[in-house]
């Protein structure tokens, strides 16, 4: 199969280094130093080198803002049996744009991103296959995330993205608050330091995710239950209340086995 990715980053080269010796690929990226890195794959830097590849896939990478933006100079070059997708981790507009196109797609989320992730390892990660568009297209994905032995999961768009509203909101919200009263430490406890190590990576995340995330409809709910928590923990503290203590932290370790 004719493979076209777009875009060098992370999760770009991990495709192309994945994919490039059991198909033909080709690498799409306007800042050609990218690229340097790669290997057994042709590298395209202009649009008229994607229409003369003519792909059979084309796997979009490229960070959430640009996305569509992408798709859309670049699926005018690509023949009508082509089939387009993306990874991206929010999927707010995309089945709308898809449908527009009346090209062949398949959407999947590998939830493995390099920001915490070993890409060496993966049997804990976990992937989502939408299971709307190509059947093919699915079939591919599929087969690639289970021979990478990762826990594959097949969702709708909505539900994708109500999964992710609660997976990704109520811990990056976390952060958020972490880093809004975070004080330098000059003797960090080992916990500090590792809340600290995922802020750095959570905070290191393209502003257009994080603006997404946060934005998506349903995060509010989840932004209030966290609020109605730290209420209750202000309670607990101002009572100094030991059963309360007690019954809280059952709840909450029970919340985690």
């Amino acid at each position: 199969m004719k493979i076209l990715i777009l875009g060098a980053g992370k999760m770009g080269s991990f495709f192309t280094d994945l994919l490039s010796f059991d198909h033909e690929c080709a690498v799409y990226e306007i800042d050609a130093r990218r690229m340097r890195f790669l290997y057994n794959t042709q590298r395209f830097t202009t649009l008229e080198e994607i229409a003369n590849f003519q792909p059979d896939m084309v796997i979009n990478c490229v960070t959430l803002k640009y996305t569509i933006e992408v798709f859309r100079q670049v699926v005018p070059l690509l023949p009508h049996y082509c089939i387009i997708s993306d990874i991206s981790s929010v999927k707010n507009g995309f089945k709308e744009y898809y449908d527009s196109t009346g090209m062949p797609y398949v959407s999947t989320h590998p939830m493995f991103g390099p920001t915490f992730a070993n890409l060496g390892a993966l049997s804990s990660e976990n992937a989502i296959v939408i299971n709307e568009g190509d059947y093919l297209g699915r079939v591919f994905f599929l087969d690639l995330y289970r021979r990478l032995g990762l826990n594959v999961h097949e969702y709708s768009f909505e539900e994708h993205d109500e999964a992710m509203a609660y997976s990704l909101s109520v811990p990056f919200v976390s952060t958020f608050v972490f880093s809004a009263v975070m004080k330098h430490q000059d003797a960090p406890g080992t916990t500090f330091k590792r809340h600290l190590g995922i802020a750095k990576g959570v905070l290191s995340e393209d502003d257009t995710l994080l603006r997404e995330i946060l934005f998506n409809p349903r995060t509010k709910n989840h932004v209030e239950n966290i609020r109605k928590e730290l209420k209750n923990l202000i309670g607990i503290i101002d009572d100094h209340d030991e059963e309360a203590f007690m019954q809280y932290m059952t709840k909450i370790r029970n919340n985690i086995k």
